[in-house]
């Protein structure tokens, strides 16, 4: 894994825009997903994300014309997910334009899939979301974190934050890599919008567990959070959407910052 840490903007398209919300709900329009992945490309983000968050709860693939505008409008590598059920969806999609592919309700439904994809397209293509969210109850079995307010273990929720599955976020984690994940993008619910900081124990927990990458997600607000989830959440790379899409702390300010305060990052 690269020592340099990476910066990542997210877009959470809905069919053609960019929206923003709070713990998934309360989604407010952003902005034109060509425009700002130009924007982000120009201000000199790493990579970009591209979800298009309701491709699964709509049964339908994702709206490839917006993939194929994004892709001509940035010279950074870009991930793709939402929708995604199989090679063939994926080719689409890499296809159109994007460098990964990134799968979340899918894998839990079909692990092999991850094993499938990665064999098609090579390890690297293959990123895993994990949406997680913290649990204080039934934790038998379940692989805990000591925080500040007790001991909680992390589930994985699916379908655009819908679906409690019941499965302990690290043990999938494992899994996942087991089965050919290149990348993980684990993303914590209880946080996601608030603009709080990341759930660093989240981050670290799976960090120490895989040996692969960890993009840290949800709850960005301060140029500070990043630091924290690099340094004790272990991250290495952070994605962020409202601290960017609405100009509070730009990228290179972000970058900035992390550089006075000793993280290494790319330039």
């Amino acid at each position: 894994m690269s020592l340099a840490k990476r910066i990542i903007p997210c877009l959470d398209v809905n069919h053609g825009k960019v929206v923003k919300g709070i713990n998934f709900l309360q989604l407010k329009h952003a902005g034109d997903p060509v425009e700002m992945a130009k924007r982000y490309s120009d201000e000199g983000a790493d990579e970009l994300v591209f979800l298009d968050i309701t491709a699964t709860s709509e049964k339908r693939g994702i709206l490839q014309q917006y993939v194929e505008g994004v892709s001509k409008a940035i010279r950074i590598p870009f991930t793709v997910g939402g929708g995604i059920r199989s090679v063939d969806d994926a080719r689409t999609v890499l296809h159109s334009g994007a460098d990964k592919v990134s799968v979340n309700t899918a894998a839990v439904e079909r692990p092999t899939v991850i094993t499938e994809l990665s064999t098609a397209f090579g390890q690297q293509c293959v990123v895993v979301a994990i949406d997680a969210k913290r649990n204080i109850n039934s934790s038998e079995g379940k692989i805990t974190v000591q925080t500040n307010d007790g001991s909680v273990w992390f589930e994985v929720i699916t379908s655009g934050g819908q679906n409690h599955t019941g499965i302990d976020a690290v043990a999938w984690a494992l899994q996942v890599e087991s089965l050919g994940a290149g990348e993980l993008l684990v993303t914590s619910m209880d946080k996601d919008g608030t603009e709080s900081g990341f759930d660093v124990e989240l981050t670290r927990v799976i960090s120490e567990n895989v040996h692969i990458p960890v993009i840290a997600s949800g709850g960005a607000g301060l140029p500070q959070h990043f630091v924290d989830v690099f340094t004790t959440g272990k991250a290495d790379a952070a994605l962020a959407a409202s601290v960017f899409h609405y100009n509070k702390y730009p990228v290179p300010i972000v970058k900035d910052y992390l550089r006075k305060a000793g993280v290494a990052i790319r330039s």
